[in-house]
């Protein structure tokens, strides 16, 4: 799916909401998350998509 910013600001903030809700999902986990790219990507996406988000 493609997930198109409006601007390198909107781009930032959703990055500073992935980056936020990465920070809890290692939290559950107890664990650093070392896939975490893939993890962003998938947040930003399904965000912007108003779908579900990943825990």
């Amino acid at each position: 799916m493609a997930t198109i910013y409006e601007s390198a600001g909107d781009l930032a903030e959703a990055l500073r909401r992935a980056a936020k809700a990465h920070g809890k999902h290692e939290e559950l986990t107890g664990q650093d998350d070392p896939d975490w790219p893939d993890w962003y990507a998938l947040y930003m996406v399904r965000e912007h998509a108003g779908e579900e988000l990943p825990t």
